[in-house]
Parts: C-alpha cells; structure tokens; sequence
C-alpha cells in the first residue's frame, strides 16, 4: 500500500507539472511517463543495481521495437474511406505482418528475459505493465474531465 501511495504522488507530481504548461513537448512527456514506468517496475519487481542492470536494456530494446511497430500500424483511419480496394488490401496485410512481428518480438523479450528472471517474475512484469497502463490511462481520464470543470 505504501509503494502505492508513493508511486501515485510521484504519478501525480509529474503530471501536475506537465498539465501546467499549456504547451508540452510530447517527447518530454513521453520520457517523463518512461520514467514513471521504470521506476514502477523496478520497485515491484523488487531489481537490485545489477539486475536492473541487466533488464532495462533489454526491456528498453524491446520498448522501442514495439513502439516502431505502432508507427507502422497507426495511419490516419479518416483516410481510410479514400483508399482503394487495393490500397485496403495491402493495409490489411502490413496490419498482419506488424501483429506477427509483435509476437516474434514479445516471445524474443521472454526468452532474453528468461536468462535473469523466474517465469513467474516475467509473468508479473507483463501484469505489472498492464496495471501501469490502467493507471496511467485512468489518470488521464480524470484529469481531462477535471480540465473540463
């Protein structure tokens, strides 16, 4: 419960500062939710010096693989009504490849992550990324309906 409570301060404290600019750089915010997220892990994960070590740049690798796969799969959907029949068909198809490049990349992070961790600790981290995703996206929630007041 205490590590609830200082994670959802520091949650709080970082976003506070970013909702007082009118304009933030979306890249300061992405590294500052980054942030968040590392220092969430590491202390759910309970990591020493040298395992964090060992697993951020492996996790790192794997969070910027994903992240290039979303840039390949997120177009502009509005655009979508335009696109010809043949233009739909190779969307369809890169949408397969990126999902089966995710699988490749997610079962390629399990077993470089199955060198320094337990299954049962790798089974937590993708819990715990899940978990950190809700919060993150209920904090969210709530601070775009508290700027609405």
């Amino acid at each position: 419960m205490k590590k609830l409570l200082i994670f959802l301060s520091l949650f709080l404290a970082v976003f506070s500062g970013l909702q007082a600019q009118e304009k933030h750089d979306r890249e300061s915010h992405r590294q500052k939710i980054k942030a968040l997220k590392v220092a969430y892990i590491t202390e759910e994960l309970n990591m020493n010096t040298r395992l964090a070590q060992k697993f951020w740049p492996i996790y790192n690798k794997y969070e910027e693989q994903k992240r290039e796969l979303w840039r390949r799969e997120h177009i502009d959907l509005d655009e979508a009504e335009k696109f010809t029949e043949a233009q739909a068909q190779e969307m369809l198809k890169e949408y397969l490849a990126v999902e089966k490049e995710e699988y490749i990349i997610k079962k390629q992070l399990f077993a470089d992550l199955g060198k320094i961790l337990t299954a049962r600790e790798i089974i937590k981290l993708h819990k715990l990324e899940a978990d950190f995703n809700k919060k993150l996206l209920k904090e969210y929630r709530t601070r775009k309906e508290n700027n609405k007041k």
